[in-house]
């Protein structure tokens, strides 16, 4: 019989609690919801969340063109001409590499940018140019 009646109390107990949450639903209904005007924040100039809209009248005009959302520009600047030595050329292969004279770094390049009178220990100027597998000399001129 104890079974009995912690059943029958169990039972009243969630009875009770349904009671009480459609009391606290008619609450919130009886109070009215609140209106979307009401939910609404604005953020000011200065990032500050409010609740009153913004002044039309102190309204600034932004110029598209002077939002910088990346990296400037990159001004246009001519490649530098550099000067180097032929150190290896290959005419059957069509390719050699250019040592540059000032640096000492050496650079591919392919027998279609340079002139056809190439061969080794020219001293040539030319320009870099970036290719799948690092720098390549490009616009190769035979130097006086």
């Amino acid at each position: 019989m104890a079974n009995s009646f912690n059943k029958r109390e169990l039972e009243k107990k969630k009875e009770q609690r349904r009671k009480e949450k459609q009391q606290r639903k008619k609450e919130r209904k009886a109070n009215g919801s609140k209106s979307f005007d009401d939910m609404i924040a604005y953020v000011d100039e200065n990032g500050i969340i409010t609740s009153t809209p913004p002044d039309p009248a102190q309204k600034q005009e932004v110029d598209i063109d002077n939002i910088s959302v990346s990296t400037p520009k990159k001004e246009k600047m001519e490649d530098p001409v550099l000067k180097g030595c032929v150190e290896h050329f290959n005419a059957g292969k069509g390719y050699g590499f250019i040592k540059n004279l000032s640096s000492m770094e050496k650079y591919f390049f392919h027998v279609s940018n340079a002139p056809a009178n190439i061969a080794e220990g020219n001293i040539v100027t030319f320009e870099l140019e970036r290719g799948e597998k690092g720098m390549n000399a490009v616009k190769i001129i035979l130097a006086k």
